[in-house]
């Protein structure tokens, strides 16, 4: 587990290394322009839709760990030829390279993560794991700020390549990963009633699993998608928020992570999944209600400033509370044997919401920022009633494993597994 808690920070580190600086990169440094430098972003996120609903198949077929030494060779192929591409043929190769490698390296991770722990453990351990990749992205993004200078295409090419680097480092070190025995497709067809079916066959099967992709979805449209994009413009159209003030809301995102992450996850583990996320829905809603105190209040403008950072803070929290609930309950809802194929679902459709978030919330901030933000609170308050609706449908281990933990232990002992079969 700590192998793979290290391939979590190292992976973050690198998509953080590269990524924020990848438009004026082949924008301005290799002169091809904004066009192709959209294109490139573009081909990130068509690479991660095209690749992501054949990773799951072989993750439950090979297992999670030769996946990911694959992706991790596709994504160091892709950064190093990107740091060498000239043309704008090259750089479009490239960049899906290195977006399908990083793509897959999340549900491949996330499953090692699934197989090598229990479920009193695995909440702890997918909080773990985005606490370091946020740390990865912050420490990536600050290095690589300070080693590019646009005047020099080889300080590009060194960023690459220590990308690369890298990744060639995380498959040294993941090799030596000796994964535990863990049922395959051809176990999972003796696991129950519908648990023969494979690949999006038993996803789509499974009314609880495509009622949390439907709310994953919202959630990452709502929230992720607007960080960058849509949350950015409205701040600096309709708040007046410098570009310091914004990379101050930014830092305070993650600082809030860093500092909530462990302190909430001994509430969180404790309640119902269903309750967490329709809690985080609604302070989504106060953030996005502060959001348009800081655009439409009419305050001063250290108000407004101060109100728009509170709004970046609030997300952070909702994102703490969301880690060791989301990723555990994708896991506990895979029939035995399929965590890799679910991983991989709900990873696809976090690049859908990704993908349509800035497209959408981009140009409807800068140009509407009032209704913007009223969208924005509906579908907050939307997640919070879909989780409720989730939480009808998924049984009290799914939903409270520590309730049903509590109850198997009061009644027969921690080692009494009928007991567990019961609950």
């Amino acid at each position: 587990m700590r192998r793979i808690h290290v391939g979590n920070a190292l992976s973050a580190f690198g998509l953080g290394f590269t990524v924020p600086y990848l438009y004026v990169y082949v924008a301005q440094v290799r002169g091809l322009g904004a066009m192709t430098a959209g294109l490139v972003l573009a081909v990130f996120a068509v690479a991660a839709l095209i690749v992501l609903p054949f990773a799951g198949r072989a993750i439950v077929r090979r297992g999670p760990l030769p996946v990911l030494l694959a992706a991790l060779v596709t994504a160091a192929l892709g950064a190093l030829s990107l740091g060498l591409a000239g043309g704008a043929t090259a750089v479009l190769l490239s960049a899906a390279a290195l977006g399908a490698g990083q793509a897959v390296m999340q549900p491949a991770l996330a499953t090692m993560i699934v197989d090598c722990s229990e479920s009193e453990t695995r909440s702890r351990a997918f909080a773990m794991q985005f606490f370091l990749q946020n740390l990865g992205l912050g420490v990536g993004g600050l290095i690589g700020g300070h080693l590019v200078d646009t005047s020099r295409v080889s300080s590009f090419t060194l960023l690459f390549a220590i990308e690369a680097a890298v990744f060639l480092l995380l498959v040294a070190v993941m090799a030596t990963v000796r994964m535990p025995r863990a049922p395959r497709v051809e176990a999972a067809a003796d696991a129950g009633p519908g648990a023969g079916r494979t690949g999006w066959r038993a996803v789509l099967g499974n009314r609880a699993m495509v009622q949390l992709c439907v709310l994953g979805f919202v959630l990452f449209f709502a929230c992720y998608g607007q960080f960058e994009s849509g949350l950015s413009a409205y701040g600096v159209e309709a708040a007046g928020i410098s570009t310091s003030a914004l990379g101050t809301a930014l830092a305070a995102n993650t600082l809030m992570i860093v500092v909530a992450q462990f302190a909430v996850l001994r509430f969180v583990e404790r309640r119902r999944r269903s309750r967490v996320i329709a809690a985080v829905g609604v302070i989504w809603a106060v953030a996005w209600a502060t959001a348009a105190y800081a655009g439409l209040g009419h305050g001063s403008q250290t108000m407004a400033t101060a109100a728009f950072v509170s709004t970046y803070a609030l997300f952070g929290l909702g994102e703490a509370m969301l880690s060791p609930t989301l990723a555990p309950l994708v896991a506990d809802l895979a029939p035995e044997g399929l965590a890799g194929q679910y991983n991989s679902a709900f990873a696809l459709v976090k690049q859908l919401a990704l993908a349509v978030g800035p497209a959408v919330g981009g140009p409807l901030a800068a140009s509407l920022p009032g209704p913007y933000v009223v969208t924005f609170l509906l579908f907050s308050l939307g997640i919070s009633a879909l989780a409720l609706r989730l939480g009808r449908g998924l049984s009290s281990v799914q939903d409270h494993p520590w309730a049903a933990r509590t109850r198997v232990v009061a009644r027969g002992g921690a080692a009494a597994e009928p007991v567990a079969a019961e609950v």
